[in-house]
């Protein structure tokens, strides 16, 4: 499972940003957050935890009787830098588009103007009465 697949299920992207915000935490830490926020079991939040490590997403020791998990930023800066690169072609592009549809909006203030001119001076002088 590539890393999209994984950020994209709700539980492994909460379990992801336990990770970031705290650190290194034991699978018994993790199985209690994840069953408070989503009402699952412990064996799915096991196998969540299996998905992120065969994923390269976490890392996981044995520390004495606990499993301590321990996230892996390289996989996530990796496809951090790929959407970036989307991210750069895209607003080349916007900002493409942007000039082209301001350079319609300048082209048409001038036609507008150029033809309140044209309409001003073939006009004949009202008289007054």
């Amino acid at each position: 499972m590539d890393v999209f697949e994984c950020v994209a299920e709700p539980v492994r992207r909460r379990l992801l940003e336990h990770l970031a915000a705290s650190g290194d935490l034991t699978a018994g830490t993790l199985v209690s957050l994840a069953r408070e926020e989503f009402a699952i079991s412990q064996p799915a939040v096991s196998q969540h935890l299996r998905v992120l490590r065969e994923a390269g997403l976490v890392d996981v020791r044995p520390e004495g009787a606990r499993r301590v998990y321990t996230l892996r930023t390289a996989p996530l800066t990796d496809a951090e830098q790929w959407l970036a690169s989307l991210r750069d072609i895209w607003s080349q592009r916007l900002d493409a588009l942007g000039t082209e549809l301001a350079r319609g909006r300048r082209d048409r203030r001038r036609a507008t103007a150029r033809g309140e001119r044209a309409r001003h001076t073939h006009e004949e002088p009202r008289r007054m009465a």
